[in-house]
Parts: structure tokens; C-alpha cells; sequence
């Protein structure tokens, strides 16, 4: 049985990407349009790897926010971390909060990475639509695809809190306790949006649980290995 690291409270096993949690730098790209909370998502993250004792490095452009361009931040992790930059096509885990910003990035993750991203579009102007066939595009280019279908996930939270659902997503795919991410969640939401923060959360996991089951079941089937997920975590 796997001991369990008492530092950060995660067994030291191998887990997504190949490395053992203790060795390995963990690599996770924020993307998104000015307004869709990719910064505060990006803090959450941060603070969430911090509150697991892992070195934490973050940066984040989001200079074009105000005129709707696009925003990105970068988050490492892990025992020792240098640069706030991701080298390109290493990131592990790419999250978007819209369709196209996943293909746009995809470049920057490794073979085999993992994406959450919420199929939300906004169009530039003069552009009424995308082409078709960009979800399978983003499918093709990872290992691991968790989507939100954005029509769906309007029914059950507010636009405000896509990003916390996006956390939750994420979760289920790096070595950092669900208690932690809790703790940052409500050192870091607005206040009076607590509940609706951790439903979100909740949501995502649940959203994410049930994608990675489904590729686990199709990819047994087609006789292919099983998608990776998160660590066991000691909670």
C-alpha cells in the first residue's frame, strides 16, 4: 500500500502524466474571454495547491479583458517551481471557459494531457459561427476530454460561477485535495456567494465523474487504456 505523503496529504503514487506526485511539476493553463472569471479561477487554483503545501507559481495576461480578448493564466505547481511560465506543450491540464480558446491553446499541452472546457461561444464580430466539427477536434488532440455542454449547465447555476464548475472538473484531475479547493474557494469568492460557489463546485465533479467513467467504459471496450484521473488523496 502507498504511503501517504504527510506534507501534502496525497499518496505518492503515480498519477497523470507518469511521474510519481512527489517529482513532478504539475502544469495547468486557464483560458478564456475578458469577464468569464478565468483570473479568479486561476487565484482559486493557486491558493488551493498552496493550502496542499506544494510550491505554487501563477502568472496571468489579461490585459485585453475590458474589450473581450483573451485572457490566460498559467498555475504550477509541485515541490519546487522556478517560472511562473509554462513551457509550450507542457501543459498538463488546459481548462477554457469557451469552445474555441480550447483549440486556439490545445498547442501548448503535451500528448496526452487532459481538457475541461465549457462549449459556450463567442464570436467575434462578424463571425456568426464556428465550424462544425470543433468538439471532435479538441477530443482528438487529448488524452482526456471532459465537456461542459453550456446550454445544460445554464439550467442548473448562474453564468457567474461557471468558473468554480470548472474547478470542479479540474479536481478530479491533479493531486490537490477536494478539501483544499473548498478552503480557497471561501478565502476567495465574493461574499454572499459562498453556497452557490461550492454548488458549482460540486457540479463539476459530478459533470467530470461522469465523463471519465464514460471514456473509461468506451476505451475499455475498444480495448485501449482508461483515461487517467486524480490521485487517492488522504482527506
Amino acid at each position: 500500500m502507498p504511503t501517504p505523503d504527510p506534507v501534502r496529504g496525497t499518496v505518492n503514487e503515480n498519477v497523470p502524466g507518469g511521474q510519481p506526485v512527489g517529482d513532478k511539476v504539475w502544469n495547468v493553463l486557464l483560458v478564456g474571454v475578458g469577464g468569464q472569471g478565468v483570473v479568479l479561477a486561476s487565484d482559486i487554483l493557486a491558493a488551493a495547491a498552496l493550502e496542499a503545501g506544494w510550491d505554487v507559481k501563477k502568472s496571468e495576461i489579461h490585459g485585453m479583458s475590458q474589450r473581450g480578448g483573451s485572457v490566460f493564466s498559467h498555475v504550477r505547481f509541485g515541490p519546487i517551481v522556478h517560472s511562473p511560465t509554462i513551457p509550450r506543450g507542457e501543459v498538463d491540464v488546459l481548462a477554457s471557459l469557451e469552445r474555441i480558446e480550447a483549440l486556439r491553446w490545445s498547442g501548448w499541452a503535451h500528448p496526452g494531457a487532459a481538457v475541461c472546457y465549457v462549449d459556450h461561444e463567442i464570436h467575434p464580430q462578424g463571425v456568426r459561427a464556428y465550424n462544425p466539427g470543433v468538439d471532435d477536434e479538441i477530443a482528438r488532440l487529448f488524452g482526456t476530454t471532459i465537456r461542459f455542454e453550456d446550454h445544460a449547465l445554464k439550467s442548473r447555476i448562474s453564468a457567474k460561477v461557471k468558473n468554480t464548475a470548472l474547478l470542479g472538473a479540474i479536481s478530479l484531475l491533479v493531486p490537490i485535495p477536494q478539501q483544499a479547493f473548498l478552503a480557497a474557494l471561501a478565502g476567495h469568492v465574493p461574499a454572499r456567494t459562498e453556497e452557490a460557489n461550492a454548488t458549482a463546485f460540486a457540479i463539476g465533479r459530478e459533470i467530470g465523474s461522469s465523463a471519465l467513467a464514460e471514456a473509461t467504459e468506451m476505451a475499455e471496450m475498444a480495448g485501449r487504456p482508461a483515461p487517467e484521473q486524480e490521485p487517492t488523496h488522504v482527506e
